[in-house]
């Protein structure tokens, strides 16, 4: 009697160990490899905490570039660099062209932001003499900006056509005529012809 329930209770045990055994192992287990030597896990150490000191060096190295061409472009601004690390808008001998013609010359327009800055001290004062002045002023300075640049941009034109006849010439009129906006100093880059001076 006491062997044949022995011999019962027995018998689940040995399905529940095969029932076991037949599972998958759960990720979270000790793994089935042996454990890396300690030079093998120093080598992977030493390889994960190289890459961010690798990352990092060539960030500091592109921000040593960018300055670099910064100073390079600031130096070709400011007229005493070489013109290939200019800006896009600023290379080429027609553009180059365009910045001679306009600053070996008087401009209306250059004089636009002082004038403007005397006209709005006129019409703020409360005399209506003067602020009919100013008035008349600021619709002549108008007058004038616009003779002077329409002027600009025949004799412009035409001079682009005669030596530059095969280059492309898109936009190196407007770019001039934006040139002409700016007070002569405060030009870049900065003029290298003296008034009067044939380009």
């Amino acid at each position: 009697m006491f062997r044949s329930r022995s011999k019962e209770e027995k018998a689940p045990t040995g399905k529940v160990t095969a029932d076991l055994s037949k599972q998958p192992r759960d990720p979270e287990a000790p793994k089935g490899r042996p454990t890396p030597k300690r030079s093998e896990a120093q080598t992977q150490r030493r390889r994960a905490q190289s890459a961010p000191l690798d990352r990092k060096a060539a960030m500091r190295r592109q921000r040593e570039a960018r300055r670099a061409d910064l100073a390079k472009q600031r130096e070709a601004l400011a007229g005493g660099g070489d013109e290939r690390y200019l800006p896009v808008r600023d290379k080429g001998p027609v553009r180059r062209f365009v910045r001679d013609f306009v600053d070996s010359r008087f401009c209306v327009a250059e004089f636009f932001l002082p004038m403007a800055v005397v006209i709005l001290v006129l019409s703020m004062v409360r005399v209506p003499q003067l602020q009919n002045i100013a008035m008349l002023l600021w619709l002549g300075v108008i007058v004038m900006i616009v003779v002077d640049s329409i002027g600009l941009w025949i004799r412009l034109k035409k001079q682009l056509n005669e030596r530059f006849p095969n280059e492309p010439k898109r936009g190196a009129v407007a770019y001039g005529l934006m040139r002409t906006l700016q007070m002569r100093r405060l030009r870049l880059p900065k003029p290298q012809v003296k008034r009067g001076e044939r380009p």
